[in-house]
């Protein structure tokens, strides 16, 4: 992949496979299976797929104009982005397969042209808001593929979830802001990851696949213990 950092290497690696999993869940899916509720309050499984779909468009769009040095932001304003998503899963079932698969390629096919210096730089989620590096990209790729493919409810969960993913998600939620500091110690591997500012506070226990989907803010912490009794409080990703 060039000059990137190694945790966008490591989520790169693990793209090929998650997509593999994800379409043989989705071309599963039968007709009424559809327009059934996900996990996701307010999305069918249309929703998540569509929403998959145009991110995945959205990203190999920023990574195609870093790639011809003519940086583009991912989506053009989020009303645009939303309302992209509800048109999209409203689509026959048969026809948002295509655009799903579609866009999964042409991300993987994005991703695979990017040269050593196409991932210097930033990109904007939408005009005027807020920035990532370029870098991240994959990260965000894999995270989406991962958890909304949980968030689908047809048979595939965090339990499912490839250990190298589970210790990407551990890491890379400890960039994120906390109202309290506290600790995650997965029974399943031998390490402890700290979360917030400052030093201390809970250690939270249970497996790594359930620490992931409760630090994603899903689920109500089912498997999980604190050695102060309560959980932390955590935002919803």
């Amino acid at each position: 992949m060039g000059r990137v950092t190694d945790s966008a290497a490591r989520a790169a690696d693990l793209i090929a496979g998650a997509d593999r999993a994800l379409v043989r869940t989705v071309d599963a899916l039968a007709g009424p299976e559809w327009g059934e509720p996900s996990l996701l309050p307010g999305w069918t499984r249309a929703h998540v797929v569509a929403h998959l779909a145009l991110n995945a468009e959205g990203l190999a769009g920023v990574l195609h104009g870093a790639h011809v040095h003519q940086p583009q932001p991912m989506y053009a304003s989020p009303e645009a982005r939303d309302a992209d998503i509800a048109e999209l899963a409203a689509d026959d079932p048969a026809d948002l397969r295509e655009r799903f698969l579609g866009a999964t390629a042409h991300f993987e096919r994005a991703l695979a042209a990017m040269h050593e210096d196409d991932w210097d730089g930033r990109f904007e989620r939408t005009p005027g808001g807020p920035d990532f590096a370029l870098v991240s990209v994959p990260l965000m790729r894999v995270r989406e593929v991962e958890i909304h493919h949980a968030d689908l409810g047809a048979g595939y969960a965090a339990g499912d979830w490839p250990e190298a993913f589970r210790v990407l998600l551990l890491d890379s939620m400890t960039k994120r802001p906390y109202p309290q500091p506290f600790s995650a110690r997965p029974t399943d591997l031998d390490r402890t990851w700290h979360y917030g500012d400052g030093e201390g506070g809970p250690t939270v226990s249970g497996t790594s696949a359930d620490l992931g989907w409760w630090l994603t803010g899903r689920g109500t912490g089912a498997g999980l213990t604190s050695d102060t009794t309560d959980l932390p409080e955590v935002e919803s990703w």
